[in-house]
This record gives structure tokens, sequence and C-alpha cells, in this order.
């Protein structure tokens, strides 16, 4: 940007750090209270409609009331001038396309894993009635711990017109539920649909489905099932490619039903327990336009689709759709070709949903009986009864049904199916045995958040955040405690909560300047209080020797942070013109003249007579500075500090460790001293 700009009187915003096909992401600072965000700055075509602007506000203030460690946070929504802004969390990492693109398919466990905390924030969402509908990699944040956000929580909703902007989403018509493609009402399954194309994607390192533009690929997830990912990846496993397949069923009723279902089916894969996943069995309706339905079975391996139907099997309002209430985006070739492009599409995609609706055909009224708590035959004949068949049959442990008892059918009771389909049944094994007798993991204290997460999965129990709190003994973001306590012995399946450090607990800074306390009470002032202390002398006529005139940081400080003093000394008789100080960094050329000192570099013959300094680096020879001595002090004290012969080089480094301000590091080369301080140097870094 070409200068600075604030938004809303508070975002000043930085540097340009990301673009899509809705808006444009800045770093900037929140200058009210004084931390980095996220600034999402919707295009202009999107901020000047009311309709838009008016669903984006209801959808910012719902994805801000989310509350998860999965879910990027929302902190405010606002607009400036003429246009509409998100201010969120700022996180550092990269997004999960661009992980896949640099080091292709992924573990399969890691997948699984991904997938699980993903899960963790559709949960939420869902249970606030928020549908993503958008959920892709470049929606999904992986930070350096390893541990995943969700990103564009409502957003996608007030997106309502990505089936006609071409190019713009192609990326997005990758991962969109055959559901969506068709404008039909979408529920919890539609984003499992997009996640199972997110696992597929990770778990081969390609997507499912690929063509030239947006419509082609999004009639793909209508009509064509995905090639098996372990033809394309031999390391994806059988169980790992049923749950991807099941997301992906083209009949949402066919699909895992919640998030948490999923997650938990999840968990157990990581853990390494037996997970039963029913065999695929998308079936597709052969041809749009006959007239009496056939039906053939996917087999491995193979590439089924629907033709598309021809203009005598087009709904009537298809043939006749104008192109006028469309998005029409500006294109080289004139008017008329681009109103031309759009009626086309139009047109296809009302094809698209006629088919797929024909493929989904069958008596709508029919709904599925429950068998749970029957024998096998007894599900069978009860299905038969109702207009069904049995299709493939499971075994699972279960601590509801007893052994030889149907614990599981999909889909579930009371969901719709045409008569002839089928239900899959899981028979009961009897209870789990490691049911209850888990025990949660040692060594969890310390770890890392996304480490925690992964071992209490891989014992079979739910890792849960349950807040932040300040610690002493454990560096800021890892964990705590946990509750169960390590070792506790716990039923499988059960909740651990863990609490993350937020860093050292911040307590208040004696003040020993205002009053000038004598140095050594000073320093034992501030050691009893958990601070560690530096001085720097700075002779003063003022004040007595060994007397403090001033402190940086006052007022409140983490514990066990450095407090530094500025301590009064008698005067030199020669240094009027050239006053020194404990860490003296100015000198002079005629150091023959000057006073000496016990580290004093430069010295005289007369030195016998001048008071001395442990400290003193800067004697008579310049040559001489430690820039070390600038360690843990403010910003604002370099110039003074720093000899008047040496050029000063400053950067800055976000380190929550150290205070906004303060000086991390210092090092000297040639004449110039290379200073990191803390912060982003776009705000007053003083007290």
């Amino acid at each position: 940007m070409s200068q600075a700009k604030v938004l809303g009187g508070r975002y000043l915003l930085q540097d340009k750090i990301g673009a899509g096909g809705m808006a444009t992401v800045y770093r900037a600072h929140d200058q009210v209270l004084d931390r980095t965000v996220a600034i999402k700055i919707m295009l202009p075509q999107y901020a000047n409609d009311p309709t838009f602007a008016a669903r984006f506000k209801q959808e910012a203030q719902a994805a801000a009331a989310l509350s998860s460690p999965y879910i990027v946070s929302v902190y405010d929504w606002g607009k400036d001038d003429d246009t509409y802004f998100i201010a969120m969390e700022y996180l550092r990492g990269t997004d999960l396309k661009t992980g896949i693109r640099s080091h292709g398919a992924l573990d399969p466990k890691k997948v699984a894993q991904i997938a699980s905390q993903i899960c963790g924030a559709l949960s939420v969402a869902h249970k606030h009635e928020i549908i993503h509908r958008d959920i892709k990699p470049q929606n999904i944040m992986v930070l350096a711990d390893g541990s995943i956000k969700v990103m564009d929580f409502g957003i996608a909703r007030a997106k309502n017109s990505h089936l006609t902007q071409d190019n713009n989403v192609l990326g997005t018509a990758h991962y969109v539920s055959p559901e969506q493609t068709r404008g039909q009402e979408l529920g919890p399954t539609s984003d499992l649909y997009s996640l199972g194309v997110v696992m597929y994607e990770c778990a081969t390192g390609k997507v499912p489905f690929d063509g030239d533009d947006a419509i082609s690929v999004a009639l793909k997830q209508v009509n064509e099932l995905p090639v098996p990912p372990s033809q394309l990846n031999p390391a994806v496993d059988a169980t790992l490619e049923r749950i991807i397949l099941k997301l992906m069923e083209k009949d949402p009723a066919k699909r895992f039903q919640t998030a948490d279902e999923l997650r938990q089916v999840l968990n157990s894969y990581v853990a390494g327990r037996t997970v039963a996943i029913a065999e695929p069995t998308t079936v597709l309706a052969a041809g749009a336009g006959a007239t009496s339905a056939t039906t053939s079975k996917l087999k491995p391996g193979s590439t089924a689709s629907i033709a598309r139907p021809n203009a005598q099997t087009m709904p009537a309002a298809a043939q006749t759709m104008s192109a006028t209430n469309s998005y029409t985006p500006e294109k080289k070739g004139g008017k008329g070709k681009v109103v031309a492009i759009v009626a086309a599409i139009l047109i296809i995609v009302a094809a698209a949903a006629f088919a797929a609706t024909s493929m989904l055909g069958g008596e709508q009224g029919a709904t599925v009986p429950s068998v749970l708590g029957m024998t096998e035959e007894k599900a069978r004949e009860t299905l038969e009864e109702a207009g069904y068949e049995l299709g493939e049959v499971g075994q699972d442990y279960s601590n509801e049904y007893g052994e030889g008892q149907v614990c599981d059918q999909s889909p579930d009771e009371g969901r719709a199916l045409a008569e002839g389909g089928t239900v899959d049944i899981w028979i009961s094994q009897g209870e789990d045995p490691a049911a209850d007798d888990v025990e949660v993991p040692s060594g969890l204290v310390g770890k890392s958040e996304s480490e925690v997460q992964e071992a209490l999965m891989a014992a079979g129990l739910e890792p849960k955040k349950g807040g932040e709190e300040a610690s002493d003994d454990v560096d800021k973001g890892d964990v705590v405690s946990v509750d169960p306590g390590e070792g506790e012995t716990v039923n499988e399946g059960d909740t651990v909560t863990y609490i993350v450090s937020s860093g050292a607990e911040e307590v208040s800074v004696p003040d020993v300047s205002t009053a000038h306390w004598d140095v050594s009470s000073a320093i034992d002032m501030l050691e009893s209080a958990g601070f560690k202390v530096k001085t720097i002398e700075e002779a003063s006529s003022e004040y007595s020797a060994g007397t403090v005139i001033s402190q940086s940081p006052s007022g409140s400080a983490p514990k066990g942070s450095t407090i530094t003093l500025v301590v009064a000394k008698t005067p030199d008789n020669d240094s009027d013109d050239e006053p020194s100080s404990d860490n003296n960094h100015g000198g002079n050329n005629d150091a023959d003249d000057e006073p000496s000192s016990d580290n004093n570099h430069g010295g005289n013959n007369d030195a016998d007579d001048e008071p001395s300094s442990d400290n003193n680096h800067g004697g008579n020879n310049d040559a001489d500075f430690d820039p070390s001595s600038l360690d843990g002090v403010w910003e604002t004290e370099i110039s003074g500090l720093v000899p008047n012969d040496y050029d000063v080089n400053v950067s800055y480094v976000e380190d929550d460790s150290v205070p906004v301000g303060q000086v991390i590091s210092a090092s000297l080369s040639g004449a110039t001293v290379n200073v990191v301080v803390s912060g982003t140097g776009t705000s007053d870094s003083s007290e």
C-alpha cells in the first residue's frame, strides 16, 4: 500500500497477506488493544450490494459467536467508506492447500488427525446452526505446532452466486456438495461432503474431480463417482478409503450424519482400533431421460456418469431462463458474448439439477424403519416388509446392545430412501473390552497443544481445551494441566480437558524510582517481587550517588522479567564535555586525559586517582563497545547508550516472551550496531 490507512478509526493496515474471489486480507495493528490482527476487506462488487451487506453483517456476527480452538476467532466487523471489513485472529502458518502442493499426499494417520480437528470446528458451528458451505484446503490454516484452524465461517453463506462466476470460484467448485450444486437446502452433511473431498486430496495429492471450468467440475460432483483413493496412492488403507468414500456419497442420507459421529470414527482409526465402515454402495441412474430406471453399481476403479439431458428432457424453466437475473462478469469480446455464455451456463446448471433429482429419485414418502436391537434375520425381514433390502453387514462393539443384536444402521431410522434401496447394519460383538480400561497418558504437562491432542486421541480419548492460565514454569502455548490427571483410569471415549499456559503472570512492579531508592534496597525489593535487575550508572549532579534515577518498565510486567535501573554516580572532574556512565559508550580519542575503570580498555597513567566502575565497556576506545550491554533495555534508551561513532540499525521481531519495545539482542558489524527489538515497529514502543 502506498500510504497507511486506518479502518474504523482503529485498525492500521500494514501489508497485504492474501487475496481471494471475495476479499483482500491485510495484516493490521489494532490501535485500541495493541495487538496484531488480520483484516478482510470485501471487494467493491460485493460491498455495494445491499442484500449482500445485510447477510454479511448477520454472518459476521454469527461467526464471532463461535468459540473453538479449531476456529479462527472473529473479533469485530464494520464499514469504512464504501466497503465492509472483518477483524479476526492473525495466525502464523500456512494454508493446507499450500502444504499439499509442497509435500504431496500426506500420511493416512495425519489425514485423519487433520480431519478430526476440522470436525471439532464443524461440530461447534453446526450446533449454532451455521453451515460453513466452503470447506476447502485454502480455508484451513496449519499452524507451526501442527494444529489447524478453520477460516471464513459465515462469509461463504453470503456468497450466493458461486456457479455463475466461472474462474473466480474454480477452487470452491472442486469441494462443493452435489446438493449445493443443485441449489437445494444445505445441512451439516453438506460440509461433511466437502470435508471428504479435502481428505481425498490430502490422501492422494489430487482433487477427485477436475475440469476446465467451475461448471464442468460441479457437474462431475453430481454425475460421477470418484476413483478410489487407494488406486492413486497405495498407502491409503481400506478403512480410511471407506471413511472418505462414505463422506462423498451423493445421497446425504448415506454419509456420516454429524461431525461428532465422524470425529469419533477418526479418533478410533488414529488409535488403531477396528472401525466398521460398510463398502460404498452408491448407485447412479443410467439415463436422466429414460422412461424406466435402470441402475448399475460402481465397480472399483471405474467412473460412472450420467449423460447430460437433451433439450427434450430439460425442465421448461431451464429452456426459457433469462440471463438478466445472473451475475455477468466483464470479459473481453463484447456484452452480447457475455450474455450468451451466461445463458448457456444457466441452462447447464438447470439441466444438472434435473439430472441429479432424477438420479436420487424414488418414492419421497418412504422412510427407513429402525432395526436396532433386532437379530440379523429379524432385521432382514423387517426391511423386506418395508420394501428395502439388507445391504452390508458389519460388526462393532456396543455397550448399549447385546451380542448378536443390531447396534447401528445406515441410513438411520426415519431417513427418506427410495423403495428397493439397501440398508447397512452392524451387529454387536458385546461390550468393548477396553471401554473401561483407558489410562490418561503421562508426560502431557509441558508439551505443545497439538502434541497433547495427538497423544489423547491415540489413547482413544477426546481432547478438549479448557482455557488458559498464567504459569511461571510452563512456556506460553504449552499445556499446564489435564483433567482427569495423568495416569488416571477413565472410560474409552471420555473427554480429557487440558489447560494451556498464557505465559508468566503479569505482576505489579515495585516503584523504586519516584522516591529515588538506594540501589541496594531497590534491588532487594525487585528481586523479592520475582524480578531480575540490571543497573546502568549515569553521572548526575542532581541525585546522590547510588540512588535510583529511573526504572523501566514500571507499572506491571511478566514475573521473572528484567527491570532496568538507571543509578546516579558522582560526575567526573574532567567530564564537562564527555559524561561517563557505568556502561560508558562515549569515550574520546584523548584517552590519556580520561579516568579509568576496572574494565577500562583505554586507560591512562593517572587512573589510580579516578573512580572506577565494573561494567565500563567504552573506556577511551570506542572499538571496545560491548553490544550485549543493550540487551533488555528499551528502544528509547538505545541512542543514549551507543557511542556517537557508531551507526544504529534497528529491526523488529514479534516475540511474546519479551515486552514490546524491549531489546532482544544486539550485535556489532564494523561501525554499525544491529539491534533487534520486540514488536512491529508500527507504534510507540515505550512503556
